[in-house]
């Protein structure tokens, strides 16, 4: 899925999403590191603070946990 422009759902809630759906799929095992803010950004062509942004909805949701200075991690169910 990419990012979709000019919609009312903001970037940082698509990219959130996305993740939610490959974590709630199965495609992202417990304890799966997820990629950096840096490599979301890139790979979804938006800047780091909207990846940021998205991992911290997804923290919010109890769906992955960050653990400083090592990464952020998708949480135990």
């Amino acid at each position: 899925m990419t990012v979709q422009r000019g919609t009312p759902v903001p970037p940082s809630r698509q990219i959130a999403a996305i993740w939610r759906g490959r974590i709630q799929r199965g495609e992202l095992a417990a304890g799966a590191r997820i990629p950096s803010r840096l490599a979301l950004a890139a790979e979804h062509g938006v800047s780091p603070e909207t990846a940021a942004k998205a991992v911290r909805i997804l923290r919010d949701e109890g769906l992955v946990e960050v653990v400083p200075g090592y990464g952020v991690f998708v949480a135990e169910t």
